[in-house]
């Protein structure tokens, strides 16, 4: 079956509509579609419509509350607390990022610890504003356990996703936005979905062995990226995302969830920065273009986000190629 061509107005509708009809209200479920559509738009098919499902199955659990107002509170003048009260993550960020964003510009660095979040998005959305406003920033979320640590053989780490954003005054931030396991756990998912294997060296089974196919990995585990070296970044993020601000590591937030197919509840951690006020003037953003001229002269090179850029030009004017099945699933909602 071929793939629907849907406008980006037409996306962000649906998942709003869907979103609402199971309980959130305009504010909240406006929040999560926007993230949704941005996915969508850029080509983020993992984080896209194909979530969609697991953000209902929260809404009618109960998990979520489909009617929270995040709270913002300043801790101290460069720590800004965002608590979620149990609302999906976009609506607490939405509530906190004029905070941060007003916080690292008067001091330089700013934290922004979200508590009481049920995070399943993307990361790089999280900081496009943030870096668009002239910041550099940071961000990372832990999950439930699905990847062993370095050495062993249970899952213990999330996914632990990194981002960081670089400002370019005048064009798009550069972000990067990665998990710390060899492969997204989304994708994963998608191609679990379509049916597609999954190159070696990315999870084993539920036995613990090697494997292929991604069904079998969703039952067992991933892996980190680069042995050890992503497994201590991984921790990294549990420390940060878990200790730091109060919050579940990823075994802790398994304890408590009840598996309905969504996101847990648990934290994530944010940081900005304003390189005018650490550098001592403005020119670090000529500094840095200089050094991008220098990747770009390489052949084959191209910047973190260059291809999601294109994608949404391409996008904005043609429309998403959306999966049926996916089209399907949430019809059948």
């Amino acid at each position: 079956m071929a793939n629907k061509v849907m406008s980006v107005d037409a996306i962000h509708d649906l998942a709003k509509t869907t979103l609402m009809k199971f309980g959130a209200d305009a504010e909240n479920a406006g929040a999560v579609a926007d993230t949704i559509t941005m996915a969508e738009r850029d080509g983020c098919v993992s984080h896209g419509l194909f979530r969609l499902p697991g953000y209902v199955a929260t809404l009618k659990s109960g998990k979520v509350n489909g009617e929270a107002r995040p709270t913002v509170k300043t801790l101290a003048p460069a720590v800004v607390q965002v608590n979620g009260h149990n609302c999906f993550a976009p609506h607490a960020l939405k509530a906190g990022r004029a905070s941060l964003i007003e916080a690292a510009k008067t001091c330089g660095i700013a934290v922004m610890p979200m508590i009481g979040v049920h995070h399943f998005a993307a990361l790089w959305p999280d900081l496009e504003e943030v870096c668009d406003a002239g910041l550099a920033a940071f961000a990372c979320v832990n999950y439930k356990p699905s990847v062993i640590p370095a050495g062993g053989k249970k899952a213990l780490y999330g996914t632990n996703p990194i981002a960081f954003g670089w400002p370019r005054p005048g064009k798009s931030p550069m972000i990067f936005d990665m998990a710390t396991s060899v492969m997204a756990r989304g994708e994963v998912g998608v191609a679990a979905r379509d049916g597609h294997p999954i190159p070696e060296g990315v999870g084993v089974d539920a036995d613990g062995n090697p494997t292929t196919d991604p069904n079998e990995i969703l039952k067992g585990a991933l892996l980190a990226f680069g042995g050890y070296k992503g497994s201590s970044i991984s921790m990294m993020v549990e420390l940060l995302s878990g200790a730091m601000i109060g919050e579940s590591f990823s075994y802790e937030a398994a304890v408590r969830d009840i598996a309905d197919g969504g996101p847990p509840q648990g934290g994530q951690f944010i940081f900005a920065i304003n390189p005018t006020l650490v550098r001592g003037d403005d020119g670090w953003s000529e500094h840095a273009e200089g050094f991008f001229d220098k990747i770009y002269e390489q052949d084959g090179t191209r910047l973190p986000g260059d291809r999601r850029y294109q994608n949404r030009a391409k996008h904005l004017e043609t429309g998403v190629e959306v999966s049926p099945i996916i089209l399907e699933k949430i019809a059948g909602l």
